[in-house]
């Protein structure tokens, strides 16, 4: 059992982890860290986490683990303040949503103490935010990215991996740059798109909500997401998230010309290959 996780950022993803490892005794304290110390006191009596401080020195004193699990924006800053706390047996990760930006970060900033940073990633999560929606259960049978730096240790990514397969996830490995490119397409475009349709509605009849109905509903509802993460992960990174808008508009060009030339039989393959795709996911 590790002795002391400290959690960087106690919300919805940090919440949820602190909640997993105490209910499987995987910690003998989970210490959460934050500015808020009203929120972090309300976490306390929640039962998310054991202990708080608002003072990072007494927050990490005698860490394990350090997990980072705020703002991927906050994350030049937070890894200056950590740096001189960082001590030869203690390993740094983060839950942060972009990972290319967070290693150039790590490599600029924490020089000989770099290999016990380990960049992760668990694709889990809601639209909801803050410690109120964590779950114990987020991250059961979802996959959590590992992306390690030429300078980490292997015992230490390994127990980076096995603290989230102890919580019920399933740990893949690959490259910073080849994470941003598989969630630029597969998470940053689809809440682009549902930020962007939302707009659009009430751009267009702020009224027509009254009339959305469960598809409306379902593909929009991403766009409940945090906004302060989400224009950090956009800032963070940018140029994937251009490129798929970009090659997506292609996509809806092709459909608008199937529809203005009446083309029947490349709208029902447009939609059959979608529907086929989609159901070999779920099926």
């Amino acid at each position: 059992m590790i002795n002391k996780i400290t959690i960087i950022g106690v919300g919805l993803i940090g919440g949820s982890l602190a909640k997993a490892l105490k209910s499987n005794n995987l910690a003998n304290i989970v210490f959460g860290f934050g500015r808020d110390q009203n929120r972090l006191e309300a976490a306390t009596k929640e039962g998310i986490i054991n202990q708080y401080s608002t003072d990072l020195k007494i927050a990490v004193d005698g860490a394990d683990i350090v997990v980072i699990a705020t703002p991927v924006g906050s994350f030049e800053s937070l890894l200056h303040d950590l740096k001189p706390l960082i001590t030869q047996h203690m390993i740094v990760t983060d839950v942060g949503s972009t990972k290319s930006s967070i290693a150039n970060s790590a490599k600029n900033i924490l020089d000989e103490m770099l290999s016990n940073f380990i960049p992760a990633h668990p694709i889990a999560g809601k639209e909801k935010s803050g410690f109120e929606a964590s779950d114990a259960g987020l991250f059961l049978n979802k996959k959590v990215i590992i992306t390690p730096l030429d300078t980490n240790l292997p015992e230490s990514i390994n127990t980076i991996k096995k603290m989230w397969e102890d919580v019920g996830a399933n740990v893949d490995f690959m490259s910073s740059e080849s994470h941003d490119e598989l969630l630029g397409m597969t998470s940053h475009l689809p809440h682009m798109l549902a930020f962007s349709l939302v707009n659009y509605l009430v751009s267009q009849n702020p009224s027509a909500s009254i009339y959305a109905a469960g598809g409306f509903k379902d593909f929009s509802r991403i766009a409940s997401g945090d906004a302060v993460m989400w224009s950090d992960i956009c800032l963070n990174n940018k140029a994937q998230i251009i490129k798929h808008i970009k090659n997506y508009q292609k996509t809806l060009d092709s459909l608008v010309s199937f529809i203005d030339n009446e083309n029947n039989d490349k709208l029902e393959a447009f939609f059959v290959n979608a529907k086929k795709t989609r159901d070999s996911w779920i099926g």
